[in-house]
Parts: structure tokens; sequence; C-alpha cells
């Protein structure tokens, strides 16, 4: 079967109910990488969301790949997932950014899902299915503190709150929503988009990132079952290592914008740039100042992709312990350290690249038909999600003083 889209035509998809091997995804990724990237400045320009790129990314397997082996998924590690998911961020990290939450749901349904929540919903994610969350609010005090609220309404319960930034929202089939329970706790309520009640609203307006769909949701005296919540008991006393698969993929796309811009850059100073008369050569090319530039680039966006590379091993190892039952504490502290270097230096690469950009191309990379600007747009976006201070302050402490990060921080 093929899938169409405005800029894809590609025999990439299953044609049985076999998973899809790590091979076969990561063609299937490189190829879509290279195909969103063709359509990513007009996309953004007009913001056209990717609706049919993301089903062309179910189609061909890809949001299943995490999903073990035994719900009809790929069941393909962590590293594998952050190789999948690098050339998709290098060509529109819009797209990456919309299935992030659903590979985290992923796993958030495998660490507190309940054995038949996770035949349920990781089984309907097996067969193409896209999960997103519902957590953050805009109107509370502090950033991370919620409002929205399960209650007890008969043998079920009863979902009240508004969300924002709830990416992906206009793509998925299902929401996983943060809630304060009536005991003081929190859980995550499971439920398809269309349930009565649930209202999403397309009002994201962000300068980049533009077609993430991380507009508000609101559920309005939204009924659930039983089965349709996981409690959270331990979310501040248990370390686990969801936020630090979080963090790593945020970091997996802060490193594809600086290998788009760099990518972009390198182009445009072969095809395009014209040298400027000081350097007394023929071509942009041959300038050495283009030159250091370039280079320059190239270390910082590969320098993050290396660290990317090794954050997701460290992780992979604390990980295996954590699914051990094994005493995982001291991996899973000094994974997320490692995560955190990959996030400082992703940033660092995304808004360096994307602003050196403009030495190799000049004035004429500036021309608004181009859109280059979208690059730095989407880092500079994308990377006020979570403060790097607090990450470089906490790798200090762990190497001055040896000290873990704190369990249920965005480190």
């Amino acid at each position: 079967m093929t899938v169409v889209s405005p800029i894809i035509v590609i025999d990439l998809t299953r044609t049985d109910k076999n998973p899809m091997t790590f091979s076969r995804l990561l063609a299937a990724a490189g190829q879509f990488g290279a195909l969103f990237g063709a359509g990513a400045a007009r996309r953004d320009q007009e913001r056209q969301l990717p609706r049919e790129e993301i089903a062309s990314l179910a189609g061909a397997g890809l949001l299943a790949a995490r999903v073990p082996r035994e719900y009809g998924g790929s069941g393909v590690s962590l590293s594998e997932w952050v190789r999948l998911m690098l050339p998709l961020a290098q060509g529109d990290p819009n797209i990456a950014q919309a299935i992030q939450p659903h590979a985290c749901g992923i796993e958030k349904l495998r660490i507190y899902g309940t054995p038949a929540q996770r035949r349920r919903y990781l089984g309907v994610i097996g067969d193409g299915a896209l999960i997103t969350n519902a957590s953050a609010e805009r109107d509370t005090g502090v950033v991370g503190q919620i409002a929205t609220r399960l209650a007890r309404e008969g043998a079920g319960w009863r979902l009240d709150g508004t969300k924002h930034y709830a990416t992906g929202s206009l793509f998925a089939q299902y929401f996983y929503v943060l809630a304060n329970d009536d005991n003081g706790g929190r859980a995550l309520a499971l439920l398809p988009v269309d349930r009565r009640g649930v209202h999403i609203k397309d009002d994201w307006n962000g300068m980049g990132q533009r077609t993430t769909a991380s507009g508000s949701v609101t559920f309005d005296h939204v009924l659930l079952a039983d089965d349709e919540i996981l409690p959270l008991p331990e979310w501040k006393t248990r370390r686990t290592y969801e936020g630090a698969f979080a963090q790593l993929l945020h970091a997996v796309i802060d490193t594809g914008i600086a290998l788009g811009a760099l990518e972009d850059a390198a182009e445009y100073g072969r095809s395009r740039a014209r040298p400027v008369s000081d350097a007394r050569v023929d071509r942009a090319g041959d300038d050495p100042y283009v030159q250091q530039a370039v280079g320059e680039m190239s270390v910082l966006a590969h320098g993050a992709e290396a660290l990317v590379g090794r954050a997701a091993g460290r992780l992979e190892q604390a990980m295996a312990l954590f699914w051990r039952g094994a005493d995982a504490e001291r991996a899973l502290g000094e994974a997320s350290v490692a995560v955190a270097e990959a996030k400082v230096a992703a940033e660092q690469a995304a808004l360096r690249v994307s602003e050196m950009l403009y030495r190799v191309g000049g004035a004429g990379a500036t021309v608004q038909t181009l859109n280059l600007d979208r690059h730095w747009r989407n880092a500079r976006t994308h990377t006020t999600h979570d403060p790097i201070a607090y990450k470089t302050k906490t790798i200090g402490d762990f190497v001055l003083n040896d000290r873990l990060p704190p369990i249920g921080t965005k480190i």
C-alpha cells in the first residue's frame, strides 16, 4: 500500500500485522526525514498542520516502534528510537515534537499501567494510534502546578479542567491527562479525544514550532471508568526513568534543529552564497571565514548528536536495571545527569547554529521566501521548554558533590 500526502508518495507501509524490523524503520525514518524537510518551510509559512505526514508515520509502523512486541509493536531499544527520531527532527522538528508526547505516553503505560491497561492501550498504539498528553496549565501560580481534577462520580470518575500546550492534540486518537485526585494525589486519565465533554482548540500561536498542534484542551464534566485511570502514588518519591526519557527526546529535537540548520547553511554556501570582495575568491565556499563558520557549526551540531547518543546508552542501561527490579537509583540518577549534559549541548547548538547560518548566507539568506529564519524561531521556541540553568546547576552539583538530581523534576 502506498501512503499519499501533498509531498509524500512512498511505499513504506506495513503490508501485514507483523512488526517492522529496526532496519526497515530506520530506512523509513531517513526517507521521511528528507521528504518532511522538503515541505517544512512551506508548512511553517502557511501554518499547515502535518496531518498527512503524521498519518504516514503511523502507516509505516514508526508510531509503534517503542511498543513491546507482545502488543504489536517493534520493541526497539531507546538508542534505536533516538536514531529513528533524529532524521525526523532534522527534516521537520515540528513533527518530531508532535510525536514526543506519544513516545512518553508509551513509557507511562509501561511503568504505571495494569496488565489489562497495557494490553488495551499499547495494543491500539501497536495498531498505529497516536496518544498525546494534556498536562501543562497556564493559569496556575507556578509552572508545574495543576488545577485539573478527577472526582468520583457514581461508579466512575469525572474530569474537569483546562490544559495548554497539548502538543499533537489535533493528530491524536487518545489523551493521557494529568490531574489531581480526591485523595490529594495525582493520576493520569486515559480517554479518546472524541469523548463527550472534550473540547480541543487550535490556538497555539508561538513564533516557532508553529505546526506542532500545541493548543489548549478543555475537559468539561468528562466521565471515565475506573480502568481509564492510572494512579501515580509515588511520583514524588520513586525515581523512574520517565523524566530523563522525556528530556532526552527534547534534546533530540534540538539536535535535529541544529543539524537541519547546518544542512541548509552548507547547501546555501555551496549553491547560492556570494563571496565578499575582501575574500578574494570566486566562490563563497572558498572563503576561509565561511569555512570557519561552517566548521564551528558542524562541531556544535555533531557534538550535540554525540552527547545525545551517549546519554541514550546510559539511560538504556539504567532502564534495564529498573525493569529487572534491581537497585537502579544510582544508575538512573547518573543517566539523568548524562541526559542533562546532552540537553544543554543540544540547546546551545540549536540556537548557535541557527544564528550562524547568516554568516554563511549573508543578506541573501534573510529573504522571507527562503524562510531560513524558521530554524532559529524553532530553536528559540522549543528551548524555552525547560530552563537549562537548572540543568547546568544540577550537573555541577553532581560533579562537585556527587549529589544525584532531585526526584520529580525536569532534569
